[in-house]
């Protein structure tokens, strides 16, 4: 059984009594809209003549009853409109029911209803709609959460918790307007990067979600089983190796939006699903592509901003290129004062200790540096910096450097303490990229689950031969965060990955009783608590079996005293 609060049974009622006006409150067929709020607010002063029989729809977000007029608001998708709404305009005839009942008392605060009318200038100089014909287009029967605002804007009893805001997003963008323009910008964002790459002849393509291997990149996967092949599969943790497949095939150009899967943890830059873009580009190599992103992250940042310069937290962040290159070695020697290009394993592990870098026996060589380089040197890059050539137990798909044994070219863009992009001169020998995954094969049996598998089909594809080419891979959430200066990953996803709802607890009249007097103290004496609810020892009993049971109140020793305490 639903429990409903007063607020939702009064909204119930509201509804049935449309419905017994003969009024649909969700009825079918389309409504006309030929303008926006935006589009009125932006437009009407020059424009007056153009807005003189306007159809518009909206949730209504506010109301102000004075008799026989009333003004109000409704809210699109665009913004808000302020609404004049007479009873002998929108009830021309003997029957005033559509605002004496309907407007003034069944309609509430988060409905939707359509207007239609004219346009004009309030004394104070607020623009509004004259309302000449009123819907009600959709009966809401949960009351969304009212969020006062001040004459300067300030905000009060806002939706701000993060548990709710993430949870119910359909209410956050509702009530938090700048929230909306925080994935209008994503979207812009991802536009203007498609239109960039489009404009260079590269091609947008699809890669499997589902892979047999999961390959591309060091991640735990999500594993599922496929019941009519009888196999198991995994939900891709990057698409990198079907990208390269392409550029076997003949195209010069490939990139693909999608979305990456990793079973890993869950911070302030990590959700389990996440959404990547990866490009592979023919006959170039990483310092090639080290420009092409400087010039592209530049572009973008100008169309959202109209500059390159942008404040990032406490930070002004600069986007115009070029950025300061560093190579990994000279990144911890400069931030942790310690030249690390010559130790081996055990001692990069001595370091670690002597740092109080937590590592295991799992870890390698290059997870080893990583640790290091996290640690010690990320949160000091706060203007973009390449960190290049890594050591080659980091990557097993990047090309062996060119002049530095040891390395390999690959880079790294990081921005405001956090990596945002990765590249390499791809590896496109075949036998080399053999003897790659065999050693990762050797760091899997030691117990590093993040280890790449052994991909046999893209092994087969390079002995066809790939030309030289050079791969990037940008991850979108984390741009995002950085160009709507947002400092957690939860706030530029629709929709980020939760925990379980906790369940409503359904309680008897008993039990409510015991609990609302818990919520006006607690822990209390069990003998004070019994003695004001006035209940028989035997139902007094079973409401206190029943809270407890249900981990909603629970007794302890307290001394000598028992007492109540609410969970």
């Amino acid at each position: 059984m639903q429990l409903l609060s007063e607020q939702e049974i009064e909204r119930r009622k509201d509804r049935e009594e449309l419905m017994k006006l003969g009024i649909n409150p969700y009825p079918a067929e389309a409504f006309p809209i030929n303008v926006t709020a935006a589009d009125i607010h932006r437009n009407y002063e020059n424009r007056k003549n153009d807005y003189k029989s306007i159809s518009i729809a909206g949730r209504l977000m506010s109301r102000r009853i004075m008799g026989s007029a009333s003004f109000g608001e409704i809210q699109d998708s665009t913004g808000r409109l302020q609404i004049y709404v007479r009873r002998d305009d929108i009830c021309p005839g003997d029957d005033k029911t559509l605002y004496n009942s309907v407007f003034k008392k069944l309609l509430g605060i988060g409905d939707f209803i359509g207007v239609k009318g004219y346009i004009f200038t309030t004394q104070t100089g607020e623009i509004s709609l004259h309302v000449t014909e009123l819907k009600v287009l959709s009966k809401s029967v949960k009351p969304l959460p009212v969020v006062k605002r001040d004459e300067d804007g300030n905000v009060h009893d806002g939706f701000t918790d993060p548990e709710l805001r993430y949870r119910q997003r359909y209410v956050d963008l509702t009530v938090n307007p700048e929230v909306k323009k925080t994935f209008i910008t994503r979207s812009k964002i991802i536009t203007q990067m498609r239109r960039y790459f489009d404009d260079h002849g590269w091609l947008e393509v699809e890669t499997p979600i589902l892979q047999a291997v999961h390959g591309g990149a060091a991640a735990r996967p999500f594993q599922t089983h496929h019941n009519t092949l009888d196999m198991p599969l995994y939900l891709r943790i990057a698409n990198e190796l079907y990208l390269k497949r392409l550029i076997v095939g003949g195209f010069d150009g490939v990139y693909e939006f999608g979305k990456m899967f990793r079973n890993e943890g869950m911070d302030r830059t990590h959700n389990p699903e996440f959404t990547s873009m990866e490009i592979y580009v023919a006959y170039k190599d990483y310092i090639w592509m080290m420009e092409m992103v400087e010039e592209l992250i530049e572009q973008v940042t100008e169309s959202i901003h109209g500059k390159t310069k942008i404040k990032v937290g406490e930070n002004e962040i600069d986007f115009a290129g070029p950025y300061r290159r560093l190579s990994m070695y000279d990144s911890i020697k400069e931030y942790a004062g310690i030249d690390v290009s010559q130790m081996d394993e055990q001692g990069l592990r001595k370091v670690c200790s002597e740092m109080g870098i937590a590592v295991d026996d799992t870890m390698g060589k290059g997870k080893l540096v990583d640790e290091i380089f996290g640690e010690k040197v990320e949160a000091n890059l706060i203007q973009p910096t390449y960190i290049t050539d890594y050591p080659i137990e980091m990557t097993p798909l990047a090309k062996k450097h060119r002049t530095e044994p040891g390395l390999v070219e690959r880079f790294e863009l990081f921005v405001n303490g956090k990596e945002i992009a990765n590249a390499y001169t791809e590896l496109n020998d075949p036998i080399d990229q053999r003897e790659r995954f065999e050693d990762q094969l050797k760091l899997a049996e030691r117990g590093d689950d993040e280890a790449m598998a052994m991909d046999l089909d893209f092994l087969r594809a390079l002995e066809y031969g790939m030309p030289p080419t050079s791969g990037l891979g940008i991850g979108i959430d984390r741009l995002t965060m950085l160009l709507t200066n947002n400092t957690t990953i939860q706030e530029v996803l629709f929709f980020p990955q939760m925990r379980p709802e906790k369940k409503a607890v359904e309680l008897t009249e008993e039990e409510k009783l015991v609990l609302d007097l818990l919520k006006k103290e607690h822990p209390i004496d069990l003998g004070k608590l019994k003695e004001q609810t006035g209940l028989s020892n035997k139902k007094w009993d079973v409401a206190m079996k029943g809270l407890s049971k249900k981990e909603v109140a629970r007794v302890q020793k307290d001394g000598d005293l028992l007492t109540v305490q609410l969970l």
